[in-house]
């Protein structure tokens, strides 16, 4: 459903009223396309306290930069701080409507307090701003192990892709040792199963990881093969008709790609929402059965086969209901946030044993056949909800997603990164 209150925004009538009215002002928001998938404008490189990053190289700023990227890594002291304010309080305006702002810091020093101080500062400050910023900017912040680990995490935050992602904190770890890739088609000669991928979120994530070169296999439920068919066939790729409940999905998916998997894309889900009071058990174990338990017996028996290749990818679908909590959603809200237990408690193992990385994917308010179908008023404060002031779409959802299944994102790891425009909800 068309979000008619952003349309109206955007007109010159609309821009006065809300002004006079104090009403959100949401910016329509630059996004990823094929006529246009970069920003233009550079990036205006800043830095508080010593530097200690070398070989960041970007296009150079016009008046009005695409982005603004703050090294703070070398922040150690409550006088670093001030360099922080210094370096982006005269910057900051000048920034293009959709921009970028990006904060770079550094890991904890779990032996200097005063480092740890000053950095967990950091995170403080980048959600804050990205709720102020306005105009349809973002800004998040980069903790950095290793600088040379984070192109591809660079790359994504700095471009159309990263529209509905704000108010992150992402850690970038050790680099992985990858190949050269791609940065066209990243995920040429790899294969990815999407889950629940014949429509909505699912079928958004499976055009996405085609578009990176994967050859894609749409999993979903027997009922809805006919869409699973039709996009794999539109995509180069393959259906795959199983219910992912099933006590032995994960045996039948490693027997249907005897070659083995790259990416594994957990996105099937579904809500049987009431108050718990008014909940019968086959509601809350019907979520609990496809939402996590499908996920954790799926991913270990995928595992324990080896049919994830070495530098392969999971990523899972959590949500901010499983962060933050929702009325109505106990089930749901305990399902996701399973998923976030699980991939905090995985993914160092699956890394160390498996060659393997696992991160997950919050969605707040996504602008699907799910979310029309709620009542105007829940779905307008769902939208106006975050810094952004609007709901996102599929591709906001899919683009993480791919971002994340990346060949050269074998740094980020054990994430759970929320897509929802910076939510007033969770953390």
């Amino acid at each position: 459903m068309a979000d008619r209150y952003l349309s109206f925004t955007g007109t010159a009538p609309g821009r006065f009223l809300t002004r006079r009215l104090g009403l959100p002002q949401p910016a329509a928001l630059r996004r990823w396309s094929v006529q246009a998938p970069e920003f233009e404008g550079g990036v205006l490189l800043l830095t508080a306290g010593k530097s200690e990053l070398s070989g960041l190289e970007f296009p150079a700023p016009s008046d009005a930069p695409a982005a603004i990227l703050l090294d703070a890594t070398g922040v150690r002291d409550v006088e670093g701080l001030a360099e922080v304010h210094a370096a982006l309080h005269p910057a900051v305006r000048s920034v293009a409507a959709s921009g970028r702002i990006i904060v770079l810091g550094a890991p904890l020093d779990p032996a200097d307090h005063h480092q740890a101080a000053v950095q967990q500062a950091l995170e403080g400050f980048t959600r804050s701003l990205g709720k102020e910023i306005g105009r349809g900017r973002t800004v998040n912040l980069v903790r950095l192990s290793d600088a040379s680990a984070a192109e591809s995490t660079l790359r994504f935050l700095l471009s159309p892709k990263s529209a509905y992602v704000s108010g992150q904190v992402i850690e970038v770890g050790q680099a992985a040792g990858e190949a050269e890739v791609d940065w066209e088609l990243p995920l040429a000669g790899r294969t990815a199963l999407v889950t629940g991928g014949a429509r909505g979120i699912g079928a958004a994530v499976a055009e996405t990881l085609a578009r990176d070169g994967a050859r894609v296999v749409v999993l979903d439920v027997p009922g809805a093969s006919a869409d699973a068919e039709r996009l794999a066939a539109r995509l180069g790729g393959s259906a795959l008709a199983l219910d992912i409940t099933a006590a032995d999905a994960g045996v039948r998916i490693a027997q249907a790609l005897p070659d083995g998997l790259d990416v594994l894309v957990h996105n099937a889900g579904v809500t049987r929402d009431r108050r718990l009071v008014n909940m019968p058990a086959e509601r809350w174990s019907s979520v609990l059965e496809v939402n996590l338990a499908s996920v954790l017996r799926t991913t270990d028996a995928l595992l324990d086969a080896g049919a994830l290749r070495r530098g392969g990818r999971i990523v899972a679908t959590a949500s901010i209901a499983g962060l933050a909590g929702n009325a109505g959603q106990t089930n749901y809200g305990a399902s996701k946030a399973g998923v976030v237990g699980m991939v905090r408690s995985l993914a160092p193992r699956a890394l160390a044993g498996h060659g393997v990385t696992v991160n997950a994917v919050a969605p707040g308010f996504i602008e699907t056949k799910m979310t029309a179908a709620v009542p105007l008023f829940i779905r307008e404060a769902g939208r106006r909800m975050n810094s952004l002031a609007q709901g996102g779409l599929p591709a906001d959802v899919a683009e993480t997603t791919a971002w994340l299944a990346h060949p050269a994102s074998g740094a980020v790891n054990g994430q759970v990164v929320r897509v929802c425009g910076q939510s007033l909800l969770g953390a």
